[in-house]
């Protein structure tokens, strides 16, 4: 029996299997309901279906047998709803009233809630996650032929029993046989490559569209088999993505001289402020890779104030990362960021803990890459301990990794790392890789082991060994990550639309690049090698150096270490 793996998210959900012959999770793109598989935009997550439901009137034969129980466990006859990217193209401007943008939020506290309406029949939050469910897994069979039978559901830390309860009677309707459940931060740790070797303290950090969770848990080999983790301190803020469109509307209403329509219960306003709302998120999603966008949506004159329409003031607004930031700044999403990660750090001294006891950071969601939120999180615990780069699909990697059982048992190294070293009198720089990406750890001290002529700059002797260490993220041909550079500035690397960005290059040790002093100096004459030098990793992803000194073979360093890697 083949396992699936669904993150079940409010705004996106993921289908993950795991590819035997690969030996890797992927994520199943299923084209006519995932976001834009050809789309522009470069945070687009081609492969994700927006949790978005339509509901249809089931009138016709088939579609009314098709709900029988036994049939509906068996067969998808008929068609009960639009879901993903459907749903959202049928209500892109007026959203009808059978529509439901989201149900997970609901479905755990009242299932019973009424979130969408055809005719004068009502849904419930229950009938809605069937629905899209149901759709979901119809899409699946369509195209690979499977049925799934056997699923592992990511669920947050906080979620009630009965929100598992709810999933479990409603995929027991649709025919899973095998059902079970992985909290979210066990998903996310193993997703982002995080070995069960040992007990680690992990902080998630968990930013989407509609909410800020974080989550501090204690993981190891026993939480990691059984998809359980034991939580240690949480924080969170109804406060996201979604909230970030709205006030950027809001400033495009104020430099323009339209009135915020967002309240209206006037339809054509309605329509007009539904498509702003979207070019908001279009431009937000443009500033985090170009300085600046062109907010180009502009509503009928009508629309306009009458002291706009007086001094015939521009509609369109040139909108600039500098200007998203100042609106982050206004609303204090900085500040409401750096309460929730103080309310983590109370907590956490009251149980005799301090960040430093910290092992590794997960940032999940969207929302993670909005400009100067991974500042935050690198200021607090260092470029090596943030894992970042795959926000959209580490939960969905980490539950098909777990619903196969091919959990990693040992840890490596998710970057390449290399030494920044000079050709042809130093006109030409190259980078040789001395800690392949995938590299177990610990390794033995001399993992890469050269020797060295010293670079005299301008011809004069050298008196100091120096060697810059840089992270490198490179493309592999088969998935989009994310990374940021030294000045802190977001950048994509593979994937679909990533232009020029095969690689990220980021020196670690550049104010520091010493590695041992000279004596005597080196002539610029000399071109035999004047130093050994060899690499290793330890146990706490140090990488260590030894470096012998040839002319005096007086050992300069040895197996000290230089940076730690991630």
């Amino acid at each position: 029996m083949d396992s699936w793996a669904m993150d079940l998210g409010t705004t996106n959900t993921g289908i993950g299997y795991w590819d035997k012959e690969a030996q890797r999770p992927r994520l199943l793109e299923l084209g006519s309901i995932c976001r834009k598989p050809d789309g522009e935009e470069q945070l687009e997550a081609p492969r994700l279906v927006p949790s978005a439901t339509h509901v249809l009137p089931v009138e016709d034969f088939w579609g009314k047998v098709g709900k029988w129980p036994w049939m509906q466990k068996n067969f998808f006859l008929g068609k009960q709803g639009h879901i993903g990217r459907q749903a959202l193209d049928l209500n892109s401007g007026e959203i009808k009233p059978n529509f439901s943008l989201t149900f997970k939020p609901y479905l755990g506290l009242d299932p019973l809630r009424h979130i969408a309406r055809v005719g004068k029949d009502r849904y419930t939050a229950r009938d809605v996650c069937r629905i899209f469910l149901r759709e979901l897994f119809s899409e699946v069979k369509e195209t690979t032929g499977k049925r799934v039978r056997d699923l592992v559901i990511t669920t947050p830390v906080e979620s009630f029993e009965s929100y598992r309860a709810e999933l479990t009677a409603v995929t027991k309707t649709l025919g899973v046989k095998r059902l079970r459940f992985v909290d979210e931060p066990v998903a996310a740790a193993i997703g982002y490559g995080i070995g069960a070797g040992r007990q680690r303290l992990v902080l998630v950090a968990d930013f989407g569209g509609g909410t800020l969770d974080l989550a501090l848990v204690r993981i190891d080999a026993r939480n990691m088999e059984s998809g359980q983790c034991e939580v240690v301190s949480k924080e969170g803020r109804k406060v996201g993505g979604n909230d970030i469109d709205h006030w950027i509307v809001q400033r495009f209403c104020d430099v323009s001289g339209y009135p915020n329509m967002r309240d209206s219960e006037d339809e054509k306003k309605q329509f007009w402020y539904n498509m702003l709302l979207a070019e908001g998120r279009r431009v937000k999603e443009g500033v985090f890779f170009n300085p600046e966008e062109s907010f180009t949506m502009v509503p009928p004159e009508d629309f306009r104030k009458f002291e706009a329409r007086l001094h015939g003031e521009a509609g369109a607004m040139d909108f600039t990362r500098n200007m998203l930031i100042d609106i982050m700044r206004e609303h204090d999403l900085y500040g409401t960021l750096k309460s929730c990660l103080n309310g983590i750090e109370r907590q956490m001294h009251e149980q005799k803990l301090g960040f430093d006891d910290v092992s590794d950071v997960l940032m999940v969601g969207g929302s993670t890459l909005l400009p100067g939120i991974y500042d935050v999180f690198q200021e607090k615990f260092g470029r090596d301990r943030v894992r970042a780069w795959q926000p959209f699909e580490a939960v969905a990697y980490g539950a098909a990794a777990f619903a196969s059982g091919s959990l990693t048992q040992s840890d490596f190294i998710v970057h390449d790392y290399s030494l920044r070293t000079y050709r042809n009198d130093g006109q030409e720089v190259e980078y040789p890789i001395i800690v392949p990406r995938g590299t177990r750890f610990p390794t033995k001290n001399d993992l890469w082991k050269r020797q060295f002529v010293p670079t005299c700059a301008l011809g004069m002797p050298e008196d100091q060994f120096r060697l810059v260490i840089c992270e490198i993220g490179r493309d592999d041909g088969q998935e989009r990550r994310f990374g940021w550079d030294s000045d802190g500035k977001l950048h994509k690397i593979g994937g679909k639309n990533a232009g020029q960005n095969s690689q990220l290059i980021v020196p670690l040790n550049e104010s520091n690049p010493t590695l041992g002093k000279l004596e005597p100096p080196h002539s610029p004459s000399d071109k035999r090698p004047r130093l050994e030098i060899s690499f290793g990793v330890n146990e706490n992803r140090w990488l260590s150096a030894t470096v012998i000194d040839l002319y005096t073979n007086k050992a300069l360093m040895k197996d000290e270490p230089v940076v730690r890697l991630l």
